[in-house]
């Protein structure tokens, strides 16, 4: 039987990849034909891969993991071209700089007489890598690990930007009409890379907007029960394919951490508490926590809340676990809320949303955390933290948890139907298990 090969290029950012090996899994669960290679760019800090994908290598024999040389471009001196850079412009100039060492083993790969290259699934933010497809002669998709709005508002940037004579966003701007969106959209909620010019934010939004307009096909995120309106707004080319919800099976986590997280949980009322937890890169300043901590302690709801330390100023480092909870929250604050809540660090998001004692989520709303709170069926509260720098967020806060712990919300019931619906999509017949085997369908008719 003539095999085929695909190749994965993610973009080191664990969220992302998240939802590329969930998709891969799909697909040679779907055709037993293909094999998947993803090729692993590590970030400077890293020298291999975490245990988790280390794990899925060794659970599937079709999907294996190759990890990149460090590239030896002096991508620095393009970083010092921008003061301060932003993270999109350093994602840029850091995977591009690594596109001589993709190429290289893609043509090792392409060199294996076993197996058919038949293209190259690039991550959202891994656009450059385009060329590589051009050069090998196989078409490119884009995994979109957002939602389809904002693929309309990616893919309406260059048109924007040709429209306005080519400047980025201003504070200042009216309301922005784009076509994912029903209403306009104010300035003051884009993402602030477009209204970066200095840092490069802009520049590497409109490369992607435009260069994925390149490939054949987008792979998103999201399904179209979800956002029929956004949907409907980007149909034509390259072709869109809604193959979400993807996310990560709900496992037994093991570690410490969660063993105490769990036993607590299930010593509370079933849909009692509210969840705060930021995401992977999410932390706040001991300032702000303060303001949470009075507001947790004011709202009288139960509560499970991760904290985590954020990265030294003015760095691109990842947060970390406090070695004290207690030194970054105000004094006897654990002690007076022990009844009724718990403070923790990191805490497997999935696994505790699932959990029947959870009730709300306070989140940055991430799309992976969007996702992952429709299909258990939580209602989501949104604290989005680009945009959060006032001290003074207690009234915010305590006033959304409050709305969250409301049974009369008529939120919660449109949250159950929508978590129905989640599922439904996956099942055989439903919309997102059609566009996978369309896509597999697609990829494969025209190869000799």
């Amino acid at each position: 039987m003539k095999k085929f090969e695909l190749v994965f290029i993610p973009v080191p950012a664990s969220s992302h990849l998240t939802s590329a090996i969930e998709f891969a899994k799909r697909l040679v669960d779907q055709d037993e034909t293909l094999s998947i290679t993803f090729l692993m760019i590590l970030l400077p800090n890293q020298t291999d891969l975490d245990p988790k994908t280390k794990s899925v290598a060794a659970s599937h024999t079709r999907i294996r993991f190759i990890i990149i040389p460090p590239t030896t471009t002096n991508f620095v001196i393009q970083v010092s071209s921008y003061t301060p850079i932003s993270i999109e412009m350093f994602v840029k100039i850091f995977i591009e700089s690594h596109k001589p060492q993709v190429e290289k083993a893609v043509i090792e790969l392409a060199s294996d007489g076993a197996t058919q290259l038949v293209g190259f699934v690039l991550d959202m933010f891994c656009t450059t890598m385009i060329d590589i497809a051009n050069k090998c002669m196989v078409p490119s998709y884009i995994i979109f690990t957002s939602n389809v709005a904002f693929l309309g508002f990616l893919s309406h940037l260059p048109v924007r930007h040709e429209k306005v004579g080519g400047v980025e966003f201003y504070p200042s701007n009216p309301d922005s009409v784009i076509p994912s969106f029903k209403h306009p959209v104010p300035t003051n909620v884009l993402p602030g890379a477009v209204l970066d010019k200095a840092g490069g934010g802009y520049e590497a939004f409109l490369y992607h907007g435009t260069r994925i307009q390149e490939c054949k096909g987008v792979i998103v995120n999201s399904f179209v029960e979800l956002e029929p309106y956004a949907f409907d707004s980007v149909r034509g080319t390259p072709t869109v394919y809604a193959v979400g919800p993807l996310l990560e099976d709900k496992k037994e986590c093991n570690s410490a951490g969660w063993i105490e997280i769990k036993n607590w949980l299930y010593n509370q009322p079933l849909k009692s508490v509210i969840f705060l937890c930021f995401g992977t890169n999410g932390c706040f300043s001991e300032p702000q926590l303060e303001q949470m901590a009075i507001a947790l302690e004011r709202s009288g709801h139960r509560f499970l809340w991760s904290i985590r330390k954020p990265p030294p100023k003015d760095t691109l480092g990842a947060p970390t676990e406090y070695t004290n909870l207690e030194d970054a929250l105000p004094d006897g604050f654990i002690e007076r809320v022990k009844e009724r809540g718990m403070v923790c660090g990191w805490a497997p998001q999935v696994e505790v949303l699932a959990h029947g004692a959870i009730k709300g989520f306070v989140s940055h709303c991430g799309w992976n955390s969007i996702l992952e709170s429709l299909v258990y069926g939580v209602p989501i509260a949104t604290w989005p933290l680009a945009a959060e720098q006032q001290l003074n967020a207690f009234g915010l806060i305590e006033k959304a948890i409050c709305s969250l712990m409301d049974d009369e919300n008529l939120v919660r019931e449109r949250v159950k139907k929508i978590s129905e619906k989640s599922r439904k999509v996956l099942e055989n017949g439903g919309s997102s298990f059609v566009t996978l085997g369309k896509f597999v369908e697609d990829l494969l008719q025209n190869i000799c």
